[in-house]
C-alpha cells in the first residue's frame, strides 16, 4: 500500500508531552507518571492499557462553575501507554508552569494538564464593576505541563514595567499569573455592554507588571456589522448563520466549553 498519508506517522519523541503536528498532542503514561487530566471527549486515539474516568468535581467547585461560568470539564486518564488528544483541529501548545508563578487561562482553551497541578477560578478586576462580562478565568499553578489550544497561530506579547499591553478580551487566551490585570470598556455609550461605537471593539484587558500575554487571531464575538448585515441579535453574539458558530466552529463560542 502506498499513499502520501504515510508521511503522517507517529512522531517519535522521548518527551512525555509531544506534538504530533500543529493540531494533535501525544501524552505518554508510565509507572512514574501514570495519570493525566484532559478535556472531556478530547481523546482521538490511544495505545496500551489506559482507563478513562470522569474527574470528581466537589460541590463547592460545581457551585463555583455555575456562579462564574468558568470551569474545566475534565476526564482522568490513567495506566500505561500513549494517548492522542485533539479538539476541533485547534492549534496545540505545551507550556511548563514552572513553579509558583503559574498561568491564568480561559478554561475553554485547556486541552490537557498534569494531574498534580493546582487550579482555581479567579476574578479579573472590572473598572465598571460589571459581573459576568468575561471577568472570570482559571489559574493553574505548580510544577507540571499544560497543553493549551488556540484558533490559529497565536501571538505572545511581553509585558514589562515600562511596557504594558492592552488586548481585546475576546482574543486573550492566557497570561502569566503574576501580571496585574484589569478590564475596561472604552466606549462613549451609556451602556458598557455596547461595543465601541461602530468600530466593532468593546471590552479590553490591560496587563501590567512583568510576564507574557497570549492572544489568538480569532475573537469570541463577531464584528458588530453582522447585525446590520442581517445576522440579527443572534448573529451579533455569534449564534446566527452569520455568527462565529457557523463561520468559525473552532472558536470557543462554537462548542469548546
Amino acid at each position: 500500500m502506498q499513499s502520501s498519508l504515510f508521511g503522517y506517522t507517529e512522531v517519535q519523541s522521548p518527551d512525555r508531552y509531544a506534538l504530533q503536528n500543529d493540531h494533535m498532542l501525544r501524552v505518554r503514561l508510565d509507572q512514574s507518571n501514570p495519570e493525566v487530566l484532559a478535556r472531556k471527549g478530547a481523546m482521538v486515539a490511544y495505545q496500551g492499557l489506559i482507563d478513562f474516568d470522569g474527574e470528581y468535581e466537589s460541590r463547592g467547585r460545581r457551585r463555583e462553575r455555575q456562579m462564574t461560568g468558568e470551569g474545566l470539564p475534565l476526564m482522568r486518564c490513567s495506566g500505561e501507554g500513549t494517548i492522542y488528544f485533539a479538539n476541533l483541529a485547534q492549534h496545540v501548545h505545551v507550556l511548563d508552569c514552572g513553579g509558583h508563578d503559574g498561568i491564568t487561562v480561559d478554561g475553554a482553551y485547556v486541552l490537557a494538564l498534569d494531574a498534580n497541578l493546582h487550579r482555581e477560578v479567579v476574578a479579573v478586576e472590572s473598572m465598571q464593576q460589571i459581573a459576568g462580562a468575561g471577568g472570570y478565568n482559571l489559574r493553574i499553578a505548580g510544577n507540571g505541563k499544560v497543553a493549551l489550544m488556540t484558533s490559529g497561530k497565536p501571538l505572545v506579547l511581553e509585558v514589562t514595567p515600562d511596557k504594558f499591553v492592552n488586548a481585546d478580551a475576546d482574543a486573550v487566551i492566557a497570561w502569566t499569573a503574576s501580571l496585574r490585570v484589569s478590564m475596561q470598556a472604552q466606549t462613549t455609550s451609556s451602556s458598557v455592554f455596547s461595543r465601541r461605537g461602530n468600530t466593532g471593539e468593546g471590552w479590553e484587558m490591560n496587563f501590567m507588571g512583568r510576564g507574557y500575554v497570549v492572544v489568538q487571531p480569532a475573537e469570541l464575538l463577531p464584528p458588530q456589522t453582522l447585525f446590520a448585515a442581517g445576522g440579527g441579535l443572534r448573529g451579533q453574539y455569534g449564534m446566527g448563520q452569520q455568527g462565529v458558530q457557523a463561520q468559525n466552529p473552532g472558536n470557543s463560542w462554537g462548542g469548546n466549553r
